[in-house]
């Protein structure tokens, strides 16, 4: 039997070929913004909550979705700082939650 030539097959061309690879560019500030009054204008709540989330916390996306109302409360109130353990690296990550998370998530 004669093995297949790689080389000439279609589907030897990479997956990433003539795309942009490697990190993305962090949002501006004036995108954040952006992003912050659109979803209030949509009264996306819990979308609002958990991006703001992100920007305090700068988590990965299975970190965010993963947290619990007891890890930014305590009782009826709101946490100034909250401690959050990594999924991915099991190390511990402080943030401040800032007022406009705070409003975002007590709604």
């Amino acid at each position: 039997m004669q093995a297949k030539d790689r080389s000439t097959s279609p589907s030897s061309a990479p997956w990433n070929k003539g795309k942009i690879v490697g990190q993305k560019r962090p949002f501006k500030l004036q995108e954040v913004w952006a992003i912050r009054i659109r979803l209030q204008l949509a009264s996306r709540t819990r979308d609002l909550a958990l991006f703001d989330l992100a920007i305090d916390s700068k988590l990965r996306g299975c970190d965010l979705v993963a947290l619990r109302v007891s890890d930014v409360a305590h009782g009826q109130s709101l946490l100034y700082r909250a401690i959050v353990l990594q999924r991915k690296t099991q190390r511990p990550v402080q943030f401040e939650i800032t007022e406009p998370t705070r409003a975002a998530v007590a709604a």
